[in-house]
Order: C-alpha cells, then structure tokens, then sequence
C-alpha cells in the first residue's frame, strides 16, 4: 500500500477532502537515518524515551543526530510510564530552547510527546519501537489527567519512523496487542454504523471501507508475527499507520475507537486506581472485541419495545463512587453535560429495528473474533487469569460512563436496563 498516497489526500463522497499533513513515514530497515534530513534545520533537539525504548532505537537515533545539541528525559523502564500530568511537566521542564522534539517508544512515549509538541507548538518526530497500537498517526493524544482517560486533540507528527529490525525485536506481547488492536477494529466499526443510525453521526464510506481492509490485511500476518518474520511485522505497522491516518481523515479515534476500547481503557482506570494489574492496552481492546460481540448477539435476540428499569439517581451516585472512586465526580459531570441519561433512544430504537438489528449482524460473531485471535495466540485465558467475573461485568455496565461517545454498551443498558 501507498501510505504516501494516502495522505495526499482525497475529495470524498461524504462531502470532505480528507488529508493528513505527515511529512514522511517511514517503515525500513534503518529509518532512524531519514532523522539526518528531517533534522538538518533544527539544532537543540530533545529526545524523550523510557529506559527500555532508548535502549531499542538508541545506537540509531543518536548516530543520525551526533552532531546536534541534544537534551534527553529519559524515564524508568521498571514500571508503566502514565501520561498524566507528572510526566508531562517532566518533559515541559527540559523544553527551554528546545527547537523539535524526538519521542522514541509506542503508546505512551508517542502520546505525551504528541501532547506536550502541540501545546508547545513545536514539531516531533516518533521514532517507533513497537507495532502495538494505531495512534502513532492520529491527532488524539491519550492521557491521563485528572484521573480521566482523555483523548486530546492534539498535532500530527513530522514525522514517522520505523525500523522493522527494531520493531521485530519488540515484546511478543507489544506485536500481539499491534494485531489485537486492529482485529478490535470490528467493533469500532460497528459502533461507528450504530451511532450513524441512533445519533445521526458523521459517517464515511471511504474511511469505514479502508480501515476494515486492514483487518483482513492483519489477519494474514499472524503466522509471520509470531515468528517474527520481518515482513509481517513491517505489514502490521502499516496497518496500525494506515488506521490512524483515517483517524486524521475523520477528525476523531470514531473509525478506531468503540465499545472495546472503553471497556479497555475501564480496565487500565481502575487497574491504577486499585493499583491492580492490568492488560497491555491491544490486548485488553482484542479480548473486549469478544465480549461486545457477545453483547451484540444478546441485543439480536430480543424485541426492542420493551420497558427499561432506570436507575435511581441515588444510586447511580453512589455506585460510580464504589466503582470509580477518586473520579467518580468527574465521571458522572461528563454524562450530565452530555446528557446521555436523559436522551430519549428507545424510540429510535422501535423506529429503526431491523436496521439496526442488520448493523449488530455485522460484528456478533464471537466465534469468529476468537478464531482470528486464536492466529497470534491470543485467547479469554488472559482475561481469565487479570480480571474476575465481577469485574467484566462492571466494566460492561459502567465503561460507557468514562466516555462521550455513543457505543453498543449504552444501547445495551438501554435495552437490558444491566
């Protein structure tokens, strides 16, 4: 695929010209050396990484930069880096006279240099060490602040570098949650349709038919990623490049982002709440991907005018402070301003039954969700063995209030009162 192409932009049906300002990606053998152009202009460069991503790309990086002034934070490598408020201020701190940034890492490292360049209003470059996730293209930053997961708008990289040497290499887990993350594409989807219908969203054929071609593309990888095979990996991260593109394209993580990543990003909330352990953010997304799908099969086999039992607002209080705890206020402030609990769906729902009933089809097969993911290894046993019973179904329940977005687990509630 020509990802150059891509982001060149298009006219498209849906009544935008999609475009996505990147000046290079690049996905090689030996990438880091494409910084010697990219930087010629800049001098004073900070380089921000964890202890084990400088470790990964290091040699390369600083060959491609040794004759630039360079600054570098560089955080611990023994525990989860969270992209909140302490770690933004750390690199803010090293910013004076700071001409571009370069972030090396995935999820996190790009994440908070995307966060800290934008409000900066200095460019970066990331530098990838993993193909674990489909942000490094999007303008979403995904933070932690205020105890909140938060998706920031935030500025496009320069730049995107990859060196599949490099990325090969990377945690069998990190390449497993790259392919999760993208077969977990078929419930953003899915989702994205539902809202289309329910809400009357924006909604883009091309966009949709793109990303939904990148999980077909995955799918074939599995074997090659779980060698390691060099090819495949480089074709995972042109998935995971591709899909935040589209992100770029639609304005919002929609075309990525649904049911199964709010019941991820519940898991990784409470994991840092509780200080219990959580899964790697693809891997949470791929195995939620199966249990919306389950979702989506229950709400099939029912008729969608039946009554549905709400909530006393005492109650409601009082469980999102057993649940969320210390942002338990913050949560429930973000759906009053929002007000999905006052919004009247079911009459949508009665209204547009089959059609809605022919979008779940699209993404109800959890036979199939596992049999994909049982191609890179990926199976239930890991929520089994990191989350108990009680807490999934938590998380079913009450992941739709860390968001704004309209997904399948509010149409669930609605229609199942649970």
């Amino acid at each position: 695929m020509d990802i150059q192409k891509i982001l060149a932009g298009v006219d498209c049906e849906c009544g935008k010209h999609h475009s996505c300002d990147i000046k290079k990606i690049s996905i090689k053998r030996g990438a880091c050396n494409d910084l010697i152009e990219l930087c010629r202009d800049y001098n004073k460069i900070l380089i921000v990484a964890d202890e084990n991503t400088y470790k990964a790309s290091k040699k390369g990086v600083e060959n491609a930069l040794s004759n630039k002034n360079i600054k570098r934070v560089i955080f611990s490598g023994d525990s989860v880096v969270i992209p909140n408020e302490e770690s933004v201020e750390r690199v803010r701190e090293e910013l004076d006279g700071i001409e571009i940034i370069v972030g090396i890492g995935s999820g996190v490292m790009q994440d908070l240099c995307k966060y800290v360049a934008h409000f900066a209003k200095i460019p970066y470059i990331i530098v990838a060490t993993a193909p674990s996730m489909d942000g490094y293209a999007s303008t979403g930053a995904a933070m932690i602040l205020k105890g909140m997961k938060e998706t920031v708008s935030a500025s496009l990289p320069m730049a995107i570098l990859a060196d599949t040497e490099v990325l090969k290499d990377a945690p069998m887990e990190m390449i497993k949650a790259g392919y999760g993350d993208i077969i977990g594409k078929i419930s953003a989807l899915c989702d994205w349709k539902l809202s289309r219908v329910v809400n009357d969203e924006y909604f883009c054929q091309y966009i949709y038919d793109i990303t939904y071609s990148m999980i077909d593309r995955v799918r074939e990888t599995a074997e090659g990623l779980l060698k390691r095979d060099e090819n495949s990996i480089g074709a995972l991260m042109e998935a995971l490049i591709v899909v935040g593109v589209m992100m770029s394209f639609a304005t919002t993580s929609r075309p990525a982002s649904g049911s199964e990543h709010h019941l991820s990003h519940f898991f990784e909330i409470t994991g840092i709440i509780e200080n219990t352990e959580y899964l790697p953010h693809g891997i949470d997304v791929a195995l939620s991907t199966v249990i919306t799908a389950s979702l989506r099969s229950e709400l099939l086999n029912i008729s969608f005018d039946k009554p549905v039992y709400v909530m006393p607002r005492d109650e409601y209080e009082a469980t999102m402070k057993r649940v969320y705890g210390p942002i338990y206020k913050e949560c429930i402030s973000l759906q009053d301003r929002i007000g999905n609990y006052k919004k009247d769906r079911i009459s949508v729902y009665k209204a547009k039954e089959n059609e809605i009933k022919e979008i779940l089809r699209e993404a109800s097969d959890s036979k199939k969700i596992l049999e994909m993911l049982s191609l890179a290894k990926l199976d239930m046993s890991y929520f089994d063995k990191t989350y108990t019973e009680d807490k999934i179904k938590t998380a079913i329940r009450y992941a739709k209030d860390l968001k704004d977005r309209y997904t399948v687990l509010w149409m669930y509630y609605d229609l199942l009162g649970i």
